[in-house]
């Protein structure tokens, strides 16, 4: 099938999942690219048959994703950089790093997530500052991921932490102990 077929049966909403289903295998990055902005679909049944497709795809299709990470949407950008880290595409580190900063709360917890799933270290700094965030989510996101690169926090960010009165923070907490 050619691509531009697939792309537009990637824009039907009645082909889009069974369309996705096909495409574990490709490497045309126009492709990649329309998957991609589909992170941004209404249907979370087509945001996650997006996720398992380029997740499992073996293919090197890491540019695309990395171009992802400066999509205008931030479920674009949130989605893609969990892709990424689940993929253990280490060389998309230096632009995960950037969206620790990002406007949006649920890029940021994303962010400090894949940091601390691909385990790494020199990101504690980010990772320790993701404390103080303004979005528990993300709070949660870099302490969590702090716990997995064996980092350790201070009595002030503990009590930060503890001022939440949170069973997910309070589970994280235990962790350093």
């Amino acid at each position: 099938m050619n691509s531009n077929k697939i792309l537009n049966l990637l824009k039907n909403e009645e082909t889009k999942i069974e369309t996705l289903k096909t495409l574990v295998k490709t490497v045309d990055p126009k492709i990649i690219t329309a998957m991609i902005k589909l992170f941004d679909d209404s249907r979370i049944e087509v945001r996650g048959e997006v996720f398992s497709t380029l997740f499992l795809n073996d293919n090197n299709i890491s540019e695309e994703l990395i171009n992802g990470l400066k999509d205008i949407s931030k479920s674009v950008r949130a989605y893609t950089t969990l892709v990424l880290a689940n993929r253990f595409e280490n060389n998309a580190i230096p632009e995960i790093l950037k969206l620790t900063d990002d406007q949006s709360g649920l890029v940021r917890t994303c962010a400090f997530g894949a940091l601390g799933h691909l385990g790494y270290k020199p990101a504690k700094k980010k990772l320790h500052r993701g404390i103080f965030d303004s979005n528990l989510e993300a709070v949660k996101s870099a302490s969590y991921s702090l716990t997995r690169i064996g980092e350790k926090i201070s009595h002030t960010e503990f009590e930060e932490l503890k001022k939440y009165n949170d069973p997910e923070i309070e589970k994280i907490l235990k962790k350093f102990d």
